[in-house]
């Protein structure tokens, strides 16, 4: 267990990508705050956080259930405040807390101005400005004791045209926050850094399995069959807090599959993901035949894609 001792924070983690990053985290014998606005189970809504807890408990970790809503500050101000009283020190804060899930999926297709406010407010609120109020408190505790890491969980909407106005404006918001902070942070030896899952099993993609997959993202067709479970990102943040040399990668934006090829982890059914910069990837969907032929660790750099898609005149 390569992460006894270990103190974490993972926010929003009654179900999606938090409950998987907080059972990865637990399977590796850490210490597990997790939070949400769910505690125990609700008949119409699935996942809470005495569920997660009893999963991460199953697994040798151990964890810390705590109902909070992280549009409340005084409510988070106190989650840290526990945190500290309780353990003394913090070593992960993982920020996935979003609101905006069904508002994502209820807007996608509809343009900004006639959407409600309410769009811009379930995003931002509780999704970006929640994500700095946790790292400012983590920070707190971080850079008196000279160690931490701080992960902003992102999606590739923070570059690529996806779902709504406010989502990539959110997500873009994740990353630069990570690479501004991490500049702040590099002299305490805290990393901070942002990760891109790629499209993920969540209860929520699963249950719109059928509508999605009629649907296309800048001209891809999904396909949930394949998507990362909810658990391959917390093996990417498992393999980010035992890397030695983690201060070498604060302040950048990373994608799940390419710390599963760096680090050798595969996904919880030994499935390998394409990376977004491999060819590979994109051809598969249109021409399977031709992605056949090209080796996966064919990876276009991260500045052709932001060239490519680089909105300045």
């Amino acid at each position: 267990m390569s992460l006894a001792g270990k103190i974490c924070l993972v926010t929003g983690a009654s179900r999606g990508i938090g409950r998987g990053i907080a059972l990865a985290l637990g399977t590796e014998g850490a210490t597990v705050y997790i939070t949400g606005r769910t505690l125990d189970p609700v008949s119409n809504i699935p996942g809470s956080l005495s569920v997660t807890a009893e999963e991460i408990n199953g697994r040798g970790g151990k964890a810390v259930p705590i109902k909070c809503d992280h549009g409340n500050d005084a409510e988070v101000f106190e989650l840290f405040q526990k945190i500290m009283m309780n353990e003394g020190r913090l070593d992960l804060l993982v920020n996935n807390a979003l609101k905006g899930v069904k508002t994502i999926g209820k807007y996608g297709r509809t343009p900004f101005w006639e959407a409600p406010l309410e769009s811009w407010d379930d995003v931002i609120h509780v999704g970006l400005r929640c994500h700095y109020v946790a790292a400012i408190e983590a920070a707190k505790i971080m850079t008196p004791q000279k160690s931490g890491l701080i992960v902003n969980v992102s999606s590739a909407g923070a570059l690529f045209n996806f779902f709504t106005v406010p989502y990539g404006v959110g997500k873009a918001g994740v990353d630069k926050m990570a690479e501004m902070g991490a500049l702040q942070l590099k002299k305490h030896n805290v990393a901070f850094v942002s990760l891109w899952p790629g499209l993920v099993q969540t209860e929520y993609i699963v249950e719109n399995k059928e509508t999605l997959e009629k649907a296309t993202v800048n001209g891809v067709r999904m396909n949930v069959s394949k998507a990362e479970t909810v658990e391959y990102a917390g093996r990417a943040i498992v393999g980010l807090m035992n890397d030695r040399t983690i201060m070498k990668k604060t302040g950048k934006t990373m994608m799940t599959a390419d710390l599963g090829a760096e680090y050798g982890f595969t996904d919880i059914d030994g499935r390998k993901h394409g990376s977004l910069r491999a060819p590979k990837t994109w051809l598969s969907s249109r021409f399977p035949w031709l992605a056949a032929l090209l080796p996966s660790f064919i990876k276009v750099p991260w500045s052709w894609i932001v060239g490519a898609m680089h909105h300045y005149y």
